[in-house]
């Protein structure tokens, strides 16, 4: 196995980044300084956690430009949009920090004459945060920031398509006087990565990834007896009902479809329609797409950006092959999205770009309305009815979100709440509030972020019980 980890950007397929993986002396080391480190600053007061913290955020902020740079290169966000996420970075820690003294003070139940009882949230010492490519900055404050003002120290692993996130966030909060050994990243293997989570020094895991990753984390995990947060796959619906505002509906859906290339664990990979509007829907929905531009990530103007890599592309290629081979109708000829740096669609085979598509006459019978795809493709069926539409939505092994469109707000939330899903969206669609738990079902994963609740995962309860009298 290589020692070096290298990361290819999908823009033109050069070599951006390499790092040495850390070997075990040096992961060994790290955690060593971290074990240390957590001592102290779970007894520095909250007020001065968070006034660390935020000084952190700032620091990153300051250097959004070329962190949005960086962002482009390593995953291909367009540049157009890539700057948006070091926002996001800073507007959910900052609510994060405004929750920290409600969902971190002492519980005190009913008075009792004679005793004094109380509950305090004890951090649960270190936390690694393994982190996402998809969205690599705003994914991982969702643990980090919750985990640093619970007073625990974080090693950070990112994915070895984004590792200059994992360095920048790190960096910016060392400028900002986080104590030595608070706040590190490791860049390691899988193997390491899984060790880690056996040994005895990891308090929790936070993880963000596919499935398959999640049950290799839960099994590194089995007999620690500690808390692993999974954040796995979507395959999220939308539901578009007959007296919903089609125009609205078209413009949410279709970017909650192919923003960040379909490349987001809550995007929009499955569209009901009432059959009332459906062809009002699908037309306004395909012209929609055909205006978006297909290109380079660092060109301003590109609004689809390229896939992560060669292999996304082939495999959501192939989802779609198969469905079109059992019957389903593609509305978008890839041949009508130009690249001049690459060639033209019909020649964009082995590279990491990809043109959208939209499909119908699918069924859950394809692959494509049943595994998650995770790029620029979304199917569109037909429905007669709310039940027929609720009930495709929740035949899925997966639970993240789901959306409604529908001007009649009473029944819509009446229909949100027969959906199997962490989250329900009325109009609106691929958002995360910081204030709202973001959590899953099924094989979607467990545990929550986000919200005073979020706190919970990097806590644990210690009880007194003190007789005064």
């Amino acid at each position: 196995m290589s020692q070096v980890q290298t990361t290819v950007s999908p823009i033109d397929g050069s070599v951006y980044v390499e790092r040495a993986y850390a070997q075990e002396a040096d992961i060994e080391a790290r955690v060593t300084a971290a074990a240390k480190a957590q001592k102290a600053w779970a007894k520095t007061s909250l007020e001065q956690r968070k006034q660390i913290c935020a000084a952190g955020v700032e620091a990153f902020e300051a250097r959004s430009e070329k962190i949005a740079e960086e962002l482009c290169w390593q995953m291909g966000r367009p540049i157009r949009y890539a700057a948006s996420e070091v926002a996001s970075f800073g507007f959910r820690a900052r609510h994060m920090l405004a929750m920290a003294d409600e969902a971190l003070a002492e519980i005190r139940p009913l008075a009792i004459a004679g005793f004094e009882r109380y509950i305090r949230h004890q951090p649960v010492g270190i936390v690694l945060v393994v982190a996402p490519w998809n969205y690599p900055l705003h994914t991982p404050i969702n643990a980090i920031m919750p985990a640093l003002l619970a007073g625990n120290s974080v090693l950070l692993k990112h994915s070895s398509q984004t590792p200059l996130c994992a360095e920048r966030m790190v960096e910016a909060f060392t400028q900002a006087g986080m104590p030595k050994g608070v706040f590190q990243y490791l860049h390691m293997t899988h193997q390491a990565t899984e060790a880690l989570i056996a040994s005895p020094n990891i308090g929790a895991v936070a993880f963000t990834g596919s499935v398959a990753a999640g049950a290799k984390i839960e099994q590194a995990a089995v007999g620690r007896f500690i808390h692993v947060g999974l954040e796995l796959g979507g395959k999220d619906p939308s539901y578009v009902r007959a007296d919903a505002d089609v125009a609205d509906a078209v413009a949410n859906t279709a970017d909650g479809a192919f923003f960040n290339s379909g490349q987001s664990c809550c995007g929009i990979e499955r569209i009901y329609v009432h059959a009332a509007i459906y062809d009002e829907f699908l037309g306004q929905f395909v012209e929609l797409v055909k205006q978006y531009k297909l290109g380079r990530s660092d060109d301003p103007e590109t609004t689809l950006g390229p896939m992560v890599r060669p292999s996304a592309v082939a495999f959501v290629r192939g989802q779609i092959e198969a469905a079109v081979a059992q019957g389903a109708v593609a509305h978008i000829n890839a041949s009508d999205f130009e690249l001049d740096q690459v060639g033209s669609g019909s020649n964009l085979a082995g590279s990491a770009y990809m043109a959208p598509q939209v499909l119908t006459q699918v069924d859950h019978t394809m692959a494509v309305m049943m595994e998650e795809s995770f790029g620029p493709v979304v199917g569109i069926m037909k429905v007669a009815s709310d039940a027929q539409a609720v009930a495709l939505m929740n035949d899925s092994d997966l639970g993240l979100t789901a959306s409604i469109f529908s001007r009649d707000i009473s029944a819509a939330i009446v229909l949100g709440e027969s959906l199997e899903t962490g989250t329900v969206f009325v109009n609106r669609c691929d958002y995360l509030d910081p204030e709202l738990a973001w959590c899953g079902v099924k094989n979607t994963g467990r545990g929550c972020t986000l919200s005073k609740l979020g706190f919970a995962a990097y806590t644990r309860p210690q009880s007194f019980h003190v007789k005064t009298s």
